[in-house]
């Protein structure tokens, strides 16, 4: 029977989203920070996408956001100069780090001890986040300005992209050890530390590449220009999706397109798997992220398959359930934390 896919939609955001991250599958679930030209970052409940809270405190457009594996901590890059790492679980700002120029990326190392950023001054960084005074280590060589800068390799290596170029850096000695060079603008770059993959965008094409060893894999070519594709934690599917305003699936084995949908109201900027590969997040110019299904009509999250009448020719429909006390939850949280960094509830909408 077929089914349609019915994507969450995650309001609040004013400006277009630009960049989304989850985090590890924790006691309390999942979680999914998303980054915004509003300035206002936003903490959602990964597999629902509830909102929990915004952190305030940036003074211009922020560019990256990411959480650290258990969800504690969150840090940001931003237009005003700085990135700054919160505390996840109430919201407080832990510390501010000044940059000379916008700050695009931030990337934690995996036991949040450090942190990575790179932004419009060319340069990589690494702060000690236990010795929050103390001056970074700076790693020089990119001839643009950094778009993505992520650990790898258990935090040994560094992989990092500009305009045109894609860079692989050893962490001990802070060399460069290789480079990647594109004809065209590199719009994303995704790590794998699951078989060490690195997924880079450019133009229409979809590269896959050794993370180890920059090494081609094998490469797509979507219908569109591509500005961000995620894969499947099984390397089953791959997800994509760009200037046409669509999210396109793959099969990751045969680059066979699966399903494509169109939903958002603008290009989509960001799109990720979640952490169990149950669904895929979109943050588009549109100002909205939406939650996909990767197996559309599962019961999974807000999600409950409900089947027609037989022979009434309609569609089997995923449906959309809020838990009754949701609402009244919602409204008591956010009294009980008018002071703190929850402002007025966005919504969560079918």
């Amino acid at each position: 029977m077929a089914m349609r896919q019915t994507p969450l939609t995650c309001s609040g955001h004013t400006r277009p989203v630009v960049d989304l991250a989850f985090s590890g599958i924790t006691p309390y679930g999942y979680f999914l920070i998303s980054a915004c030209k509003d300035g206002k970052p936003m903490l959602r409940q990964g597999d629902t996408g509830d909102w929990i809270g915004t952190f305030l405190g940036h003074k211009g457009a922020v560019w990256g956001a990411t959480l650290n594996k258990d969800a504690t901590k969150a840090a940001t890059a931003a237009a005003d100069f700085t990135a700054k790492v919160w505390d996840a679980v109430s919201g407080d700002e832990l510390m501010t780090l000044a940059h000379k120029h916008i700050v695009k990326t931030v990337d934690f190392t995996q036991d949040s001890n450090y942190l990575l950023t790179g932004g419009q001054d060319k340069l990589l960084r690494i702060y000690d986040l236990n010795r929050p005074e103390a001056e970074p280590k700076e790693i020089s060589g990119h001839t643009s300005g950094i778009k993505k800068a992520l650990w790898c390799s258990e935090d040994k290596q560094i992989l990092s992209a500009d305009d045109k170029t894609v860079r692989l850096w050893d962490h001990a000695t802070m060399t460069e050890v290789k480079s990647l060079n594109f004809n065209m603008s590199v719009s994303s770059m995704e790590y794998i530390p699951e078989g060490e993959i690195l997924v880079i965008t450019y133009g229409r094409s979809i590269a896959f590449h050794s993370a180890v060893s920059l090494d081609p894999i094998k490469s797509f070519e979507a219908p569109a220009t591509i500005n961000s594709a995620s894969l499947h934690p099984e390397k089953e599917f791959l997800v994509a999706g760009g200037e046409d305003f669509k999210l396109y699936k793959y099969d990751y084995n045969s680059g066979e397109e699966l399903e494509s949908y169109k939903g958002h109201f603008g290009p989509i900027h960001c799109v990720r798997f979640s952490p169990d590969g149950e669904l895929y997040a979109s943050g588009s110019e549109d100002g909205t992220l939406r939650l996909w299904q990767t197996v559309v009509g599962k019961t999974y999250g807000l999600w409950k398959c409900v089947l027609p009448e037989e022979d009434s020719g309609e569609l089997a429909k995923p449906k959309i359930s809020f838990p009754e006390t949701a609402e009244e939850e919602l409204e008591e949280i956010a009294s009980e934390n008018s002071d703190s960094i929850y402002s007025s509830t966005p919504e969560v909408k079918a």
